[in-house]
């Protein structure tokens, strides 16, 4: 696999790890901000769980839970799914470390929303769907993709879960975070610092982005 294909690859798994959090961690999001139930103190400690947890330790809960002989694995592979040291592993990995940042970021934004404005709403006969989708979102929706963004530029530096879960495996698993490593293990000094400067620009970018749409989902709100 080329620096480029690496990259590419990197790239397109975070995207699709974001993808598949974005909508249950949007509603996760709303739910929190907006609504009280018995359990709820429960979920949010399971939330930040990944974010102080070390990643090693998440990439071992995935490795339990998606092997062969796991509780989700096992149902998958009786369907022909391999999961394990394959890229939907990757996908996994960074999905899981990404989604607290994901509902972190909606749920400020949601809570920055004007509840009155939903309330006007209401009373001229919208449904709870439809302030939702004409009041509640619009509104927050820059906040909500900031905090997409940020979960991608997580995504991007992904490691410890990832090398558990999927391994370091040349051309199909390996990641920039992981190729870095690989060098430097490796003696590969100069290789690495040039993947090095490759994924402290995507993280900057989308670092950056991530501020922006913030500031300008506050404005909005």
């Amino acid at each position: 696999m080329t620096g480029l294909d690496m990259v590419w690859f990197t790239f397109w798994t975070a995207a699709l790890a974001v993808g598949i959090i974005l909508v249950p961690g949007t509603a996760l999001a709303w739910l929190l901000a907006r609504k009280s139930w018995p359990g709820k103190a429960l979920v949010e400690t399971v939330l930040a769980l990944p974010l102080v947890m070390p990643p090693v330790a998440t990439g071992l809960i995935l490795l339990k839970l998606l092997g062969r002989k796991g509780l989700i694995g096992s149902w998958l592979h009786e369907w022909g799914i391999e999961v394990v040291f394959t890229w939907k592993a990757v996908v996994a990995a960074m999905a899981v470390m990404s989604f607290p940042l994901m509902v972190r970021g909606a749920r400020i934004a949601f809570e920055a929303v004007n509840l009155r404005l939903e309330g006007v709403a209401a009373t001229l006969g919208a449904s709870p769907r439809r302030v939702f989708f004409t009041v509640t979102l619009p509104l927050a929706y820059r906040g909500v993709l900031a905090g997409a963004v940020l979960s991608f530029a997580r995504a991007l530096g992904e490691f410890g879960a990832t090398i558990l879960v999927a391994g370091n495996i040349p051309g199909r698993t390996n990641t920039l975070a992981l190729s870095i490593y690989s060098d430097i293990q490796l003696g590969r000094d100069e290789h690495a610092t040039y993947l090095l400067g490759i994924s402290v620009l995507l993280a900057f970018g989308a670092v950056l982005a991530s501020e922006w749409l913030a500031k300008r989902g506050a404005l909005s709100a």
